[in-house]
């Protein structure tokens, strides 16, 4: 009978392998006390007959699910699909399994992702969701399961905090549009409920104040991180007597909405109004014109999130104050921003070329 027509199970592997099912067990749960040679005759077989070991049955044996839980706030938003990509790329060449979830922010959404969690028995968290209440997360730490969080999580033993450097790349932005004679500055905010998103707004208001400036409050409005919530917001900026000449925007999302308004409106971008983002999603350098904004690697952040977990499993006693990593931000200056034509005294009708990275 053919190997594919047969039962495949471990015994199988075993008998093929010609070792014990002991020995095929601690091989596929890589145990590292498990003769080398012995180990690689086991994983031939298994590729050779197609077998997929029973990973609750691997649980049992080795006491250890290999499962990291990913929690992401929406897979709509662009932001994400990057994060999840490569953070399930490094868990694969690790083999780990993710679970992964959207909160759509809504609470009732997170405690049922917990939850699940829970019940999968996975090894750690990945919080990527940029604010989320400490109160929802209890059952996980009572659990001692590690935890990562973005900007927010408390300081105690097995949580690990991805810190974010804003202000380095908002100042970059405000010193970027400075330079180009832009004194009607205005920035879009996230949600106020969101602590990333007055981090982003603090950020802003330093970097103000660094060259002199005193931010007209008036040209700081709320926004909700989407893009309808950017064509609102713009729309709120434009009607003012006072209006600006560069919109700072809490995230890309955001500034697609305000290009847009923009484009209804018959504002040409970067002639008449500059616009800088923050995230640097891909389809910013796809815009027309391609978006200037402040770059938030995606990749690293999944790369840090799946090594504070990683290192915190691997880790025999956990550190009192937990672990604390932190993201560098920086400008990547495309074509929506431009010299300032408001009172500027140019040869030319047409603003200076600006570099291009990216």
């Amino acid at each position: 009978m053919r190997a594919k027509e047969q039962a495949l199970n471990i015994h199988e592997v075993a008998r093929r392998a010609r070792v014990s099912t002991a020995t095929v067990s601690r091989a596929i749960n890589r145990v590292p006390t498990v003769n080398p040679k012995l180990s690689q005759r086991v994983w031939k077989v298994i590729k050779e007959l197609g077998y997929y070991p029973n990973t609750q049955a691997r649980a049992l044996v080795s006491g250890r699910s290999r499962i990291f839980g990913l929690i992401v706030s929406e897979l709509t938003n662009p932001f994400f699909p990057e994060i999840v990509q490569v953070f399930e790329t490094i868990a694969v060449r690790h083999h780990y399994e993710i679970l992964l979830t959207s909160t759509m922010n809504d609470p009732e959404q997170m405690e049922s992702s917990v939850r699940r969690m829970i019940e999968r028995q996975v090894e750690g968290v990945a919080v990527m969701t940029f604010g989320m209440e400490e109160a929802l997360l209890e059952d996980l730490k009572l659990r001692q399961v590690p935890l990562v969080f973005v900007d927010v999580g408390p300081r105690r033993p097995r949580v690990s905090n991805l810190r974010i450097d804003y202000l380095a790349g908002i100042r970059q932005a405000v010193q970027h549009v400075a330079a180009l004679r832009h004194e009607k500055i205005a920035f879009i905010t996230g949600p106020h409920t969101l602590k990333s998103a007055m981090a982003r707004k603090q950020a802003f208001l330093k970097a103000m104040h660094e060259i002199g400036r005193e931010p007209d409050m008036n040209l700081i409005v709320e926004g909700n991180h989407t893009m309808e919530g950017g064509q609102i917001a713009c729309g709120h900026l434009l009607a003012l007597t006072k209006k600006p000449t560069a919109i700072l925007c809490s995230n890309d999302m955001t500034a697609i909405g305000v290009m847009r308004k923009c484009y209804e409106d018959g504002i040409s971008i970067p002639r008449d109004l500059s616009v800088v983002g923050f995230d640097d999603i891909r389809l910013a350098q796809f815009m027309l014109p391609p978006l200037t904004t402040v770059q938030m690697s995606q990749a690293e952040l999944a790369r840090l999130a799946f090594d504070a977990l990683l290192a915190e499993v691997e880790r025999e006693e956990p550190l009192p104050e937990g672990s604390e990593y932190v993201l560098k931000t920086a400008l990547i200056e495309r074509e929506s921003t431009a010299i300032c034509r408001e009172g500027a005294v140019l040869k030319t009708n047409h603003p200076a070329p600006i570099r291009t990275v990216g």
